[in-house]
């Protein structure tokens, strides 16, 4: 019997939470849970995103078809599944996949496989 191969794509992209230290001639960049480079993810691309805590465990893995405007909210709406666990978030990688298709796919079997902690939808494990 054969078992199904995926392999989760590597991250494009990880920002991690960081105390900004600005330099004298630059402005304070506004953080979210410790975090101020949401610039370098993509607005019009879609893919997968995975956050994890201080210790590299998985908390939650979700998909968007526009990245950057997706984990954000995670970040400031009442809805998100991770609402009560923001403050654990340490790291985001961010892999870009623009086939939908592929999205869910990479969605569902990383949140099996590694055994999201916050994920409720989507488990089989």
């Amino acid at each position: 019997m054969n078992m199904i191969k995926i392999n989760i794509p590597n991250p494009d992209i990880t920002i991690t939470q960081r105390k900004q230290i600005p330099k004298e001639s630059e402005p304070e960049i506004k953080s979210v849970y410790g975090f101020i480079d949401f610039h370098l993810i993509p607005r019009d691309k879609g893919g997968i995103f995975l956050f994890f805590d201080k210790n590299d465990e998985l908390l939650f893995v979700g998909k968007a078809r526009k990245l950057r405007q997706r984990i954000k909210k995670h970040f400031e709406d009442t809805v998100s599944p991770i609402k009560n666990h923001r403050d654990q978030v340490h790291k985001i990688d961010i892999c870009i996949v623009e086939d939908p298709m592929e999205r869910e796919i990479y969605e569902t079997y990383a949140i099996n496989k590694l055994k999201s902690k916050y994920n409720v939808e989507k488990v089989f494990y």
